[in-house]
């Protein structure tokens, strides 16, 4: 995240090391004060996020979640702050500590630490809404003698784009206790989000301000400065986008046409991202979503995926009728990380695409299916024996969602025999030449219009009587009629 580019002056031996990583991927800062000393300029400083840091003695963290990292020697460690600001801080990988109404000297260690070396991560309350705190970072106060030491940088970074939810309004510790916070921190990345409270993808004549536009800017107001997105790049994106649009009377043809766009963009900034397109938790322009990712994907990104997030948020996982709580936020990033680390571990290189095709109106309602899981594997999965004993099986099969050139469609398998399963493999042939190009809940592979699908690492097992079930995107340029017969491990199923 950012950190701009680390000039020629670098500390040598392992901190000089350590330090150029810190660059390559979250850019550190000009090394125009001397590293080690916790100015601003400090190049052993991380800042993580969008930053403004056109004045070298103060930098402005823009977005929420923004935050700074580092290590330091010694017993103590201050912030010098300018005025008024709430904020939280980590000492020693320990937890968060909040404070409010800080502002001069900050004293983080009002309890001295043991002396030798220590980390330290600090993240300022977004200014939002009716919250106009003084998110300044003027440094940091060292024991004498003590220095910063170069931050220790996670390999990689996601960024998280939406709107209050995103930013995590009405939880308890607002970003850091919101989905996109805690899904980089069980992943082990570097995160920042990106949100807007009331945002729309689309502006509207009423205000609603363009969560895509402003996705351009270093911060969230209007004349904020264009961002450098040399600064860092992002592995990941997840896209958020929907939940107020409705209210703004955006309809869904051009929801759908500007959600095509926003992630064609998305994609010009972060050529090698894989980019994730969340259904909204309300299901609000639900299959508009799933249609632009359609549309994008088949001009040749296949970096780009739809996450049904259906029955993701518990019955107890919002504080209102819009903005999950903090069990909601820990329930939606416990679904989240997996679907995000199983693209991060096998991420391709986009295809360059051709100008951008019309994309075309929705045509039914939105679709309800589980999350995206796993990629395709390049051959077929071996089919695995059932355990001895009575075996049957039913296949209920239906489509979801149509629009012009694709369609989504979901599969239930039931077990109607005596004996568990345990791993599963089931196939169909499709008759119209539809193909298949995104599948979640289970792998797949198709030669000609065979497709063999095969369980994720969750759902392999089937009690007796119990059901699994998994969606999936295709491409069907005429007609679309329902598949004859499936196999399930070799033996044929009903159709339910």
């Amino acid at each position: 995240m950012p950190v701009s580019r680390i000039r020629s002056t670098v500390a040598a031996g392992a901190a000089g090391v350590v330090a150029v990583l810190a660059a390559t991927l979250i850019g550190l800062p000009p090394a125009r004060a001397a590293t080690g000393d916790g100015s601003p300029t400090d190049a052993n400083i991380a800042f993580v996020g969008r930053w403004d840091r056109s004045d070298s003695s103060a930098y402005v963290p823009n977005w929420a979640g923004a935050y700074l990292r580092t290590g330091f020697t010694g017993t103590t460690v201050k912030l010098r702050q300018r005025r008024t600001i709430d904020l939280y801080y980590s000492i020693d990988g320990a937890d968060f500590r909040y404070l409010t109404n800080v502002s001069g000297t900050v004293n983080l260690t009002p309890n001295p630490l043991p002396a030798g070396n220590h980390t330290l991560v600090v993240s300022y309350r977004v200014v939002a809404g009716s919250y106009a705190g003084d998110a300044v970072f003027q440094g940091l106060t060292l024991d004498t003698g003590a220095r910063t030491l170069p931050a220790v940088v996670r390999p990689r970074l996601i960024e998280f784009v939406g709107d209050s939810i995103t930013l995590g309004t009405t939880s308890s510790r607002t970003a850091l206790t919101a989905y996109g916070w805690l899904t980089g921190e069980q992943l082990g990345t570097e995160h920042t989000q990106l949100g807007y409270g009331g945002g729309c993808l689309v502006a509207t004549a009423d205000g609603c301000v363009s969560v895509a536009s402003q996705f351009l800017r270093t911060g969230y107001a209007a004349n904020s400065p264009a961002w450098d997105f040399s600064r860092y790049q992002a592995d990941a994106v997840v896209i958020n986008l929907g939940t107020n649009d409705r209210s703004h009377g955006v309809s869904g043809a051009d929801f759908q046409n500007q959600y095509a766009t926003f992630i064609r963009t998305v994609r010009g900034k972060y050529p090698r991202a894989a980019i994730f397109a969340l259904r909204t938790f309300s299901g609000r322009y639900a299959a508009e979503t799933a249609a632009a990712v359609t549309t994008v994907t088949g001009g040749g990104d296949r970096n780009v995926f739809y996450v049904d997030t259906t029955g993701w948020l518990p019955a107890d996982g919002l504080s209102d009728s819009v903005h999950p709580n903090d069990a909601g936020h820990r329930a939606i990033a416990a679904r989240l990380a997996p679907v995000v680390a199983a693209k991060l571990s096998t991420t391709p290189t986009p295809t360059p695409t051709t100008a951008p095709p019309t994309t075309p109106p929705v045509t039914t309602a939105p679709p309800t299916t589980p999350p995206v899981t796993t990629a395709p594997p390049t051959t077929a999965p071996p089919v695995t024996t059932p355990p001895a004993g009575g075996t049957g099986c039913a296949v209920g099969y239906a489509v979801t969602g149509q629009w012009q050139g694709g369609f989504q469609g979901e599969v239930t398998i039931r077990n109607t025999g005596t004996a568990p399963v345990d791993g599963w493999t089931l196939q169909w042939s499709f008759t119209d030449g539809q193909r298949i190009s995104q599948a979640w809940n289970a792998s797949y592979t198709q030669s000609g219009g065979t497709v063999r699908a095969t369980n994720a690492g969750w759902n392999g097992a089937i009690a007796p009587g119990a059901t699994t079930s998994f969606g999936f995107l295709a491409d069907a340029t005429g007609a679309n009629n329902r598949p004859a017969g499936f196999t399930h491990n070799g033996t044929a199923c009903t159709l339910s």
